[in-house]
């Protein structure tokens, strides 16, 4: 409801006996020295003095831009000397309206949106702050220029963007700080009939000027000089029919302005340095790749060595001659065939292939080819998970015949018949004793250690013992559990076997899950060693977010000063600027994880081993958003802790 202005007794603004000092150095310079003043609704008042007077410090008072030394200072009754920042920031948003001399509208955004500014804090809907800028601007004229920025007004029309601005909460009190110092005499004039006619509609209008020219256009002069009211011509009764202003209401209940508005202004302040923007997010971007791509890699490598190992056979057991403790060596007799006989029979065993190695020429017509020669029983095959390419395994029948056949892999093949022919069929020789090729082996690639597993040639062990070995022990004996749960217990009734037949341990028996599990562990290691190394270039990236948001908040530190003008408060503060931060480290964190993504690819065309999962590219992403948290966390607060007489004042 509006009330006139007689039957409200009580000032609108009452200051008893307030006093200003600052430190300078040793010494104390006392800006205001007990200033007593009264300010009735719907006055239009001069605070008029000359530079060094004290009538900017006063009007930071009046304002509640800034705190009295001593003195009381109420607002409609309430006393503002009790206030926390966030409810004086809470005062400024719904009384008081601000027109600088210098305009102070934010240099990134249209004239619609720097008038939108207070109604941000007051938690108005954006349809219903976007309908009020246009209203208040085509109102004061600038209904052509709602879009365009400031470097695209002139200082007229600056200024009443400014006017609007001050409008926008419905605010009850206009603090015009010199209105006219920077304008023109013409547009001059137009500010000072804009205050008039706001007087007119029921603001309460203080001006604070140092023309005497000027504060003739309002009923109530004070003059200020030495921190003190030298005079003041005293309240001039309102007009019949005066009535007060009816302020917007407050549709702010939460601490949390517009998020959608703190983003885009983040992107737009990345907009405003391309340059700079682009150095704060490189560092992101690498840390973000590096983790993506590194831990590719890494996992790569460790199922390719899985696969490796598993190619060895799964479930498998290797008894080898030597004491435990010693380096394993097929001159070793200590393992003969009779063990693997007796092996054959224990329970959970599935098969046993016998094995003794040597290394031999194989030759075939006119080429020569150096492999390793192995004999088997048919056994082999079942415990190295090794299928046929073509032709067939060695059988017990070749075995207990001592048959000269032969079983060539892939490597050998490739070799011996270059041109295609089918080596099934054919004889080669091997130390000059004519073998034929009964079958080749399916390709199997490299062995966990790096060694070629297709280099191999395969022979009935009994036929190797009679021809090309001439020793009878064993290099090894390959052993295939049936239930890979009782791998230990199984292994443990091995060596029992063995120590029994033997009367002593001069035998090993390892297993392939042993090796796989300490393969893994070691791969493991190397890629959390690669994923630190990632992360302390994500942590540098976060560094460099951190110094630049400080940087940032240097610079916009007149910007500050009139988002807390406005109305923000603290919480309004730190969620614009940790936003900036979550902003550049989010986007720096999708460019990361594409990067990432195109360096997994091209070393795995250039023949690196790369498994892509989602997780580490989630985890990368969150990582890069929570350095956004963490790192920009600190120039957040520091804006949020700025004075805002003193942002204000920043250049």
């Amino acid at each position: 409801m509006r009330e006139d202005i007689m039957t409200s007794p009580q000032p609108l603004l009452d200051l008893q006996d307030i006093t200003r000092t600052y430190a300078t150095g040793d010494a104390v310079v006392r800006a205001l020295d007990g200033v007593s003043l009264k300010i009735h609704p719907g006055e239009f008042v001069a605070i008029m003095g000359q530079s060094g007077s004290g009538k900017s410090s006063l009007m930071n008072i009046i304002g509640c831009l800034d705190r009295p030394s001593s003195g009381s200072y109420h607002v409609e009754g309430r006393d503002v000397t009790t206030l926390s920042k966030d409810e004086l920031a809470s005062l400024r948003r719904d009384t008081f309206g601000f027109v600088f001399q210098r305009y102070n509208l934010l240099p990134s955004v249209t004239a619609a949106e720097n008038v939108e500014l207070p109604a941000i804090y007051a938690g108005s809907g954006k349809r219903e702050r976007i309908e009020r800028a246009h209203a208040l601007l085509e109102k004061l004229g600038l209904g052509e220029r709602v879009q365009h920025r400031p470097t695209e007004l002139s200082g007229g029309q600056q200024q009443r963007v400014s006017i609007a601005r001050a409008l926008m909460n419905g605010a009850e009190i206009i603090l015009a700080d010199e209105p006219t110092g920077a304008l023109d005499s013409k547009s001059g004039e137009e500010v000072l009939r804009l205050l008039k006619q706001l007087h007119a509609d029921g603001h309460t209008i203080i001006l604070i000027t140092h023309d005497p020219t000027i504060a003739e256009n309002a009923q109530r002069v004070i003059n200020i000089a030495d921190g003190r009211i030298v005079s003041d011509t005293g309240v001039v009764p309102a007009a019949a029919g005066h009535q007060r202003i009816q302020r917007q209401a407050s549709a702010n209940a939460s601490w949390l302005p517009d998020l959608g508005e703190a983003v885009k202004m983040a992107l737009r302040s990345l907009r405003g340095n391309l340059f700079r923007s682009a150095l704060t997010l490189l560092g992101v971007v690498i840390g973000v790749a590096a983790v993506v791509a590194m831990l590719a890699i890494g996992n790569g490598s460790k199922q390719d060595v899985i696969q490796r190992i598993e190619s060895m056979g799964s479930n498998l057991l290797l008894v080898s001659p030597g004491a435990p403790g010693t380096r394993p060596s097929g001159d070793i007799a200590t393992l003969v065939t009779a063990d693997a006989d007796a092996l054959k029979e224990m329970p959970n065993v599935s098969a046993v292939s016998p094995e003794r190695s040597t290394r031999a020429t194989v030759r075939y017509g006119s080429l020569d080819f150096q492999t390793t020669i192995n004999g088997v029983w048919p056994d082999y095959a079942a415990t190295q998970n090794w299928t046929m390419a073509s032709g067939s395994f060695i059988t017990q029948a070749d075995v207990q015949g001592y048959a000269p056949v032969i079983v060539i892999g892939q490597t050998v093949a490739k070799s011996l018949f270059p041109d295609g022919e089918d080596p099934v069929g054919r004889y080669v020789l091997v130390k000059s004793v004519p073998f034929e090729v009964v079958g080749v082996l399916a390709g199997k690639g490299a062995s966990a250690f790096g060694s070629d597993m297709d280099n191999t040639a395969l022979v009935p062990l009994s036929t190797g013992y009679m021809r090309l070995f001439g020793k009878q022990y064993l290099n090894t004996i390959r052993i295939k559990v049936d239930n890979g749960e009782q791998v230990e217990a199984t292994q443990a009734a091995i060596e029992s076997l063995l120590l029994q037949r033997h009367g002593k341990e001069d035998f090993q028996v390892r297993s392939t899950s042993s090796l796989m599990e300490a393969a893994t562990e070691t791969q493991n290691a190397l890629t959390v060693l690669l994923a630190s190394v990632a992360a302390i270039s994500l942590l540098v990236g976060g560094i460099g977010v951190m110094n630049i948001m400080l940087v940032t908040v240097t610079e916009r530190t007149r910007e500050i000063g009139v988002r807390m003008a406005t109305g923000a408060r603290a919480a309004n503060i730190l969620l614009q600027f940790n936003t900036e931060a979550l902003v550049v480290c989010g986007i720096g964190g999708l460019i990361g994880v594409a990067l990432g993504f195109a360096s997994g690819w091209l070393a795995e065309a250039l023949g690196m081993k790369v498994a892509f999962t989602a997780m580490p590219a989630i985890l990368a992403f969150f990582s890069a958003f929570a350095t956004g948290l963490l790192f920009g966390y600190l120039p957040a607060r520091k804006a949020a802790n700025l004075d805002p007489v003193v942002a204000l004042s920043s250049e």
